[in-house]
């Protein structure tokens, strides 16, 4: 069976059941937390495997330079993914590192100041207000429509504005950030845009170079359907320059090879940001993960989990519950936040007791598809928790 999608949206590379068999995950539960973590498939679990294989032997069957070549032509995978070239690309283990490095990393003064929303995930304001040590100021600026719009930056920026930074989906409400605006925005007065892609990438397509992203941060283990503690960083090629690493190790460095030279010269592209030694088993892992939604098809995905997000808007609001999540199709994503009556963590336990796993956020309850989730299984939200009883609930 052919993945049934709507109107004018192109098939995936492969049927519904064949996607399905992938993760052993769906013979258990009707699983919809990808905005927390996402199950592996098969595929992906089978490539970190053999890495791990491979790593019981030293590598010696591999030989020296196919080990050293794997990090360098994934790259191109994640350049593919993001529309960037493969020298942007810096391995990192998380969204966290990634940002930090970016905002320890920026030539900002005493004085500047950093855009924000004050809905944004923690990784994407932490980093931040860690500048504040050397006198930079960070705005917090109120969510509209659920996240980070044009017209709220054009409110709050200034002279002294040097940085926009944004999730490209909001983890709470779901809410699609209009990256083309801002880009532009930032690109007309040569502002820094850093964008934090962990909630997107995997399920939108992501063009860095249209939207005039100039740092994107990541980890694989939400959308990207990857493993934990693997993630990249992007850096646009004419930003480089312009930061100072704060960290330097062996690999950091030009004729790293070179071992007693000690010689403080960068390598001239975004892996200066790397230090040591790579995670083989979790960069396996991520670049299979993406391979995989490359052959689905970023556009396909998006509009499938977009399909099921609207599906379950309109169930969750003829059975009376109150949306937080944006309903403008513009703004949906995969990510669909609600309240309920009481408590809950009442109602996360109810779904969870029927093997359907969703997620408890700032008292919301947090549902969060992906490519090979179902409309029967989106039905399963309102056939559980029935209709909301409490006066007030309705939307």
């Amino acid at each position: 069976m052919i993945l049934s999608l709507p109107p004018a949206a192109p098939t995936l590379a492969y049927g519904l059941a064949r996607l399905r068999a992938e993760f052993p995950i769906v013979a258990e539960w009707a699983y919809l937390n990808h905005a927390g973590i996402s199950p592996l498939a098969r595929r992906v679990s089978a490539a970190m495997q053999s890495m791990l294989d491979a790593s019981a032997w030293a590598f010696v069957d591999w030989g020296m330079e196919r080990f050293r070549a794997f990090p360098e032509e994934a790259r191109a995978t994640v350049a593919r993914l993001i529309h960037a070239a493969p020298n942007e690309i810096a391995w990192v283990q998380n969204t966290s590192i990634g940002l930090n490095l970016i905002a320890q990393s920026l030539p900002l003064q005493p004085g500047d100041n950093v855009l924000v929303c004050n809905m944004e995930f923690p990784s994407n304001v932490y980093p931040w207000l860690n500048l504040g040590r050397r006198g930079v100021e960070v705005r917090l600026l109120p969510p509209d429509g659920g996240g980070l719009s044009l017209a709220a930056v054009e409110a709050h920026a200034d002279t002294r504005t040097r940085v926009v930074t944004t999730s490209a989906v909001q983890f709470l409400t779901g809410y699609r950030t209009d990256l083309a605006a801002l880009g532009e925005f930032c690109r007309a007065r040569n502002l820094y845009f850093v964008v934090d892609g962990i909630q997107s990438l995997g399920h939108i397509p992501m063009d860095v170079r249209a939207y005039h992203i100039d740092f994107l941060a990541t980890g694989a283990l939400k959308s990207l359907m990857g493993p934990p503690g693997q993630g990249f960083l992007y850096i646009r090629r004419e930003r480089l320059e312009e930061l100072q690493p704060v960290f330097a190790g062996p690999i950091s460095v030009v004729d790293w090879e070179k071992w007693l030279d000690y010689n403080l010269t960068f390598r001239p592209e975004a892996a200066r940001f790397e230090q040591g030694t790579y995670n083989w088993v979790g960069l396996a892992g991520m670049i299979e993960a993406i391979q995989m939604l490359l052959e689905l098809g970023l556009e396909n995905i998006d509009r499938w989990t977009c399909h099921l997000s609207g599906l379950l808007m309109e169930d969750l609001e003829r059975h009376g519950y109150r949306l937080l999540s944006n309903r403008d199709p513009r703004y949906r994503s995969a990510i669909v936040s609600f309240a309920v009556p009481g408590a809950p963590e009442a109602a996360f336990e109810r779904l969870k007791a029927a093997r359907v796993m969703v997620a408890v956020r700032e008292g919301y309850l947090r549902v969060s598809s992906h490519c090979y989730n179902t409309e029967e299984e989106i039905a399963r939200i309102c056939e559980v928790l029935g209709p909301a009883r409490r006066k007030g609930m309705s939307s």
